[in-house]
């Protein structure tokens, strides 16, 4: 039986809030990896972070952004260089039709500029409501949650939600915390799936949240073998914060990129 089934709408809530003010000493550098100035370029570089690392994208954006500063340019931009320019990001044809079309759809309905609306983002080409909570979180200081593919495992993986479709977990788990917490939680929650809490073979050992965790011993619990597959500049205070020697985190995992 699964904790679940056993546990109360106010026992996950609870725990679901232990596990929030966690993470949040956990991942106190948590914010949004994808580097951006204003509302138009955080469009730009979720659209583009489609089946793309953060990192590769923002190899991609300086030189994009420098050149198409305003949607009027996007509107106007030559098919063939855009595509050229976005190409290492990969379903370069696609999200060339993405941003053309926005670039159009912002000129034409919103005066050039990114409405601050769910209900406007979602009707714009390329924004879904995924890539919309992310520009009202991050561009408009509009509390939202991002149900992206390591913010569904955890929450499976906590069992804080046992749905499937994106919008009835960010309800679910949106219930759970008070509403100016979304933006940040979203962040950290994306932050642990990418450096500890990883799809094929989580840091289980090597984890804050062991306590709370229905699914803790998914990946090695032993600390040597946990603390090996943690992530990023911070692993070792990962480990540290975790309760495991930092020293066990070896050189190659602080300089690996977050996935």
């Amino acid at each position: 039986m699964t904790r679940s089934a056993t546990e109360t709408d106010l026992g996950r809530t609870r725990r679901a809030r232990r596990i929030g003010r966690l993470l949040t000493q956990t991942h106190p550098d948590a914010h949004c990896e994808l580097d951006h100035g204003n509302a138009l370029e955080l469009a730009v570089a979720t659209i583009l972070s489609a089946q793309c690392t953060d990192k590769k994208v923002n190899e991609v954006t300086p030189k994009l952004f420098a050149r198409y500063p305003t949607a009027a340019d996007y509107a106007g931009a030559d098919r063939g260089d855009l595509e050229v320019m976005i190409r290492p990001t990969g379903f370069y044809r696609n999200k060339t039709n993405s941003l053309l079309h926005l670039g159009q759809a912002l000129v034409e309905r919103y005066d050039g500029q990114l409405p601050g609306r769910l209900a406007d983002l979602v009707t714009l080409p390329g924004i879904g409501r995924k890539t919309a909570n992310v520009i009202l979180g991050n561009a408009f200081d509009v509390p939202g949650i991002t149900v992206d593919t390591h913010f569904q495992r955890l929450v499976h993986r906590w069992e804080l939600a046992t749905e499937s479709d994106p919008v009835k977990i960010e309800h679910v788990v949106g219930a759970m915390f008070p509403k100016r917490d979304w933006t940040m939680l979203s962040h950290r929650i994306i932050f642990h799936g990418r450096r500890v809490c990883h799809a094929r073979k989580p840091a289980c050992g090597a984890c804050t949240l062991t306590q709370l965790c229905p699914s803790y011993g998914t990946g090695p619990t032993e600390p040597a073998a946990a603390a090996r597959l943690l992530k990023g500049p911070r692993a070792r205070d990962l480990a540290a914060a975790a309760g495991v020697d930092p020293d066990l985190v070896p050189v190659q995992a602080v300089r690996a990129e977050a996935p």
